[in-house]
């Protein structure tokens, strides 16, 4: 019969029946009233009333019968402590029984007993069960000491308990060690002061041979007391670590963090090129991988702690990507947590493969995911350069969707790109515009506000936009309200005739009608800014920006230290140190990593985090004082220029945008201060060119001051790079066409700068003067970098050479064919037309040179429809002469294959739109008569190819 029946009694009298039935002789009716007893107990009825009556239970060889009188006696001694001393004769006796279970059945309860006037009785037999012959009972009364510290920490020094608690250390039985260094543990963490573990290479030596025999728990204290031990050097942490290993394979996920915690603290002495290293690293990733098949809790748990794994250490899991893929079945706090950690192990290598997997889940139902996911492509772009073209026009195509909370999260994304990317992504503003009215969320309107403020002079009716935005001021949150402000500030510091009136209502809602101190504060700021100094102004409101980082959720290094060091504890689910929120009088430790070994070693490996010894190491994205200063005193501080908005066009080709906004030009990011001088140009015509000299019309671009003027003088004593391949010159525009003047030129790259190299020949019989040059938008955006410079007046009969500085961040509108050049020529006499095909190569960048697992992965990304096949004819050239002419063009080896007799070059360039193209080059050097080279391109954008191998064929065969 189950003992259920001792629960369903409700009869009156109750204690009377139980306290004679307590006093029966017959054993099992004492039983069986001890039994109700503590049924009536457990349901919380009073029945302290039967105290004596229980105790004289006590006298018994019954085990069941002795551990039931025993958990009334732990229940009630606290409320009844002078009756509680009845007991003490009898703990005394059962410490002495001859069966190792009552002794410690007897040891156990005292622990419990937490009452003053009883402890003292309780230590000699306390003593006797230290040194008892039976391991059961030595391991119960090591615990046993714990909980008598935590009553009477005094007592138990100096009774020396504590040094008997040292000596089991070195029991024989592994459960005793384990219980020894568990209590030793605990009354060490109370007392941080006091240095009761002791540990040294012996006492460890002892630790780690238990290690291999006791149960689980008994394992996981072992390990958590080798985490706090420091090795004398790094081969005897190399030992712990060989001999920690094993239980990386237990069954409890509790063992395998606690070994985790071990490996990856004395991991940070092991020198990195020791093959011990490398194999530690490659034994932790299947333990780690293994525990995120356990059920969701315990993933979420594994998942907190491989976070912070991947911080410290990102090689271990750098090849796992794959576990980290969300299931449809995960929970939510599961999917999020595993977002976290594939953008945190997102690399050149496998952005192919994250980026797929985002993207599907930006389609999800769930829409805190769906945010996440949107967000997480966002990182991606600003974590891997090379896949940042991919992310923004998969941004694009999550746009179209339509998605109101979609469009918001991306919006807030493109910011931060456009701040890691400057110049580069530009030509997308347009599709964000169209989204305007979609924006509810105060965060997408302040990031819309901000791209609208930050890049005003591409988009025609800015004003407009912010104006629209002005109407609800009062009802917008702070950060939009602040947002709205300064955009408005720079948008009159760029077109001032036009905006005046709406820098004037701005600034009046913003201090005269406004509660809020912080929005007050920076109107003020602004209003006397621009009332008492406008260059000023535009020196702090236009101010080059610093590039954002990649990684800003990152842990502080020193937190993630300490964070590893209570890794499977809550300190690691929290990702707080447990000071921050254990409470109480418990002095709370603060743990650190040992010193890393041969701390000065540089040879970092690429993708590990930085920790707290490479700080220093880190790359400055926010330049030091000194460096702003100057930066600021290099800024072109002229009066604001309203030169003709940019057309902000997006060009579609295929999924890329083939024709992407500026890029690395001559003038780098400087290009932001000089967008007003040398911006871009108005539309065909007579008018609006920008002329040298300072008489220039109004409405034309500004003069660039002379301070520029020396920006652009960039081939003073450098030359072109030997091997860079430049056309010679042909006539563009005959003499006849052109009343007499006659243009001839090429294009060249040099050092990184595109210039077209003209002769400007007199062949009329008047003096020529007044030159300037202009062009009409084309496919990559290129245009002047700075006035056509005719030093003095053109005389019959008489030529000039001139090198003009070009740049890539003119309007884009896509050309046929694509490297079609519309350009216009004004002088004293007319104005002129002409064009001209410019050779693709000058539009290869320098830093083209791809990884090769990149390659390999964007060669297998990129559809077959995609390559294309061409022959270039009559070439004996080579392998290597042939790489090092094309290298000379910023079209980069990075790979040569002999396969049966053919070179195979593999080999990418990288145009100054951020469009990568990869080729495969065949050689025949086996057989000098067959000189034709055969050539594959792949690329995203398969409109460009037939350009490069035009570029190919005329770099190779010249």
């Amino acid at each position: 019969m189950t003992d259920s029946k001792y629960f369903t009694t409700t009869k009156k009298g109750e204690i009377f029946e139980l306290k004679a039935e307590l006093n029966s002789d017959k054993k099992e009716k004492k039983k069986e009233a001890v039994k109700k007893v503590i049924a009536s107990m457990t349901v919380g009825k009073d029945v302290s009333a039967l105290f004596p009556d229980v105790v004289n239970c006590m006298q018994t060889d019954n085990l069941e019968l002795k551990k039931l009188v025993y958990l009334y006696l732990m229940n009630y001694a606290k409320s009844q402590p002078d009756m509680a001393i009845m007991a003490v004769n009898t703990f005394v006796k059962d410490c002495e029984d001859p069966n190792p279970l009552i002794r410690a059945l007897a040891v156990r309860t005292m622990g419990c007993i937490r009452v003053d006037k009883i402890t003292e009785y309780l230590c000699e037999p306390l003593r006797k069960c230290l040194k008892d012959e039976d391991p059961y009972v030595r391991k119960t009364a090591a615990v046993c000491v714990a909980k008598l510290h935590d009553i009477n920490a005094q007592l138990v020094e100096d009774q020396g308990f504590l040094d008997t608690l040292k000596d089991l250390i070195s029991d024989s039985n592994p459960m005793v060690v384990a219980n020894a260094v568990a209590a030793l543990s605990e009354i060490a963490e109370s007392h941080p002061s006091s240095n009761l573990l002791d540990l040294n290479p012996q006492s460890i030596n002892k630790l780690l041979t238990a290690l291999n025999e006791c149960t689980e728990w008994g394992q996981i204290f072992i390990l958590d007391c080798l985490a706090n031990y420091m090795p004398k050097d790094d081969r005897e942490a190399q030992s712990i670590c060989e001999r920690v290993t094993p239980r990386l394979s237990h069954a409890n996920s509790a063992v395998v963090l606690s070994a985790v915690k071990v490996l990856m603290k004395f991991m940070e002495m092991l020198s990195k090129d020791l093959d011990y290293y490398g194999t530690l690293l490659k034994k932790l990733a299947p333990p780690l991988v293994t525990l995120l098949s356990a059920e969701p809790e315990l993933q979420y748990v594994a998942l907190r702690n491989i976070n912070l794994i991947v911080q410290k250490r990102p090689e271990i899991l750098k090849h796992e990507m794959k576990v980290f893929f969300v299931k449809y079945n995960d929970p939510i706090y599961v999917k999020l947590e595993k977002l976290d950690i594939m953008i945190r192990l997102a690399s050149q290598a496998n952005i192919a493969q994250v980026l797929a997997e985002l993207k599907e889940y930006a389609t999800e139902v769930d829409v805190d995911f769906v945010r996440k996911a949107v967000r997480a492509i966002g990182r991606c772009a600003i974590k891997v350069e090379q896949s940042a073209e991919r992310c923004v026009s998969t941004l694009l195509d999550l746009i179209q969707t339509k998605v109101n909370y979609v469009v918001q999260e991306a919006i807030v994304v493109i910011k931060d790109i456009f701040r890691k990317y400057p110049n580069k992504y530009e030509s997308v503003i347009a599709t964000l515009c169209e989204n305007l009215d979609s924006l509810d969320e105060p965060e997408a309107r302040a990031a819309m506000i901000w791209i609208v403020g930050e890049y005003a002079e591409r988009i025609d009716n800015a004003d407009e936009l912010l104006e629209s935005f002005l109407e609800g001021f009062h009802d917008e949150s702070t950060q939009v309200q602040l947002q709205l402000l300064t955009a408005i500030v720079k948008l009159f510091l760029k077109k001032p005739t036009e905006t005046q009136e709406l820098v004037q209502q701005v600034l009046s809602l913003a201090t005269q009608d406004s509660d809020n101190p912080d929005l007050r504060d920076r109107g003020y700021i602004y209003w006397r800014l621009l009332s008492t100094d406008p260059v000023a102004a535009k020196e702090v409101v236009l101010a080059e920006k610093p590039l954002i980082s990649e990684e800003t959720d990152l842990i502080e290094p020193t937190l993630l230290d300490e964070l590893i060091c209570y890794i499977g504890t809550l300190a690691s689910v929290y990702h707080k140190p447990p000071s921050a929120f254990v409470e109480g009088s418990r002095g709370v430790v603060h743990k650190s990593l040992p010193p890393r070994a041969g701390s000065s070693e540089s040879a970092e490996s690429p993708e590990a985090a930085p920790s707290a010894g490479q700080a220093a190491e880190q790359p400055a994205v926010i330049p030091a004082q000194g460096d702003l200063l100057g930066d600021l005193l290099n800024l072109d501080l002229g009066p604001p220029v309203s030169g003709p908005p940019m057309a902000a066009s997006s060009v579609q080709m295929g999924a890329v945008d083939l024709l992407g906004g500026g890029l690395d030009s001559l003038m780098g990011d400087e290009s932001e201060g000089l967008r007003g001088d040398v911006g871009g140009s108005p539309a065909m015509g007579g008018s609006g060119f920008t002329a040298p000299g300072p008489a220039a019309p109004a409405g034309m671009g500004a003069p660039l001051s002379s301070d520029l003027g020396d920006l652009f003088d960039l081939t003073g004593g450098v030359g072109t790079l030997s091997g860079s391949y430049v056309a010679p010159k042909t006539v563009w525009l005959p003499a006849m066409k052109a009343k007499g003047l006659e243009i001839s030129g090429t294009f060249s790259r040099q050092v990184g700068s595109i210039c077209m190299d003209l002769v400007l020949t007199n062949k009329a019989l008047q003096v020529m003067s007044d030159f300037a040059i202009q062009f009409n938008r084309n496919s990559f955006g290129l245009a002047p970098a700075a006035p056509l410079q005719v030093h003095a007046p053109l005389a019959p009969n008489q030529s000039v050479e001139i090198s003009l500085p070009l740049n890539t961040v003119g309007s884009v509108m896509k050309m046929d064919p694509l490297n079609n050049l519309q350009v216009a020529v004004k002088n004293n006499i007319d104005v002129f037309y002409f064009s001209t095909l410019y050779p693709l190569h000058i539009l290869f960048v320098e830093d083209g040179k791809m990884e090769r697992q990149m390659f390999l992965a964007t060669w297998k990304d990129i559809p077959n429809e995609n390559e294309a096949q061409f022959q270039i004819k009559d070439c004996s050239l080579n392998a290597d002469a042939v790489s090092s002419k094309l290298q000379g063009s910023n079209i980069f080896t990075i790979a040569k294959r002999n396969v049966e007799g053919q070179d195979m070059l593999y080999q990418s360039l990288k145009l100054t739109n951020g469009i990568w193209v990869l080729a495969e080059l065949r050689i025949q050097p086996s057989n000098p008569s067959f000189t034709d080279l055969e050539l594959s391109l792949k690329c995203r954008a398969p409109e460009v190819s037939q350009y490069v191998y035009q570029a190919y064929d005329a770099i190779l065969k010249n």
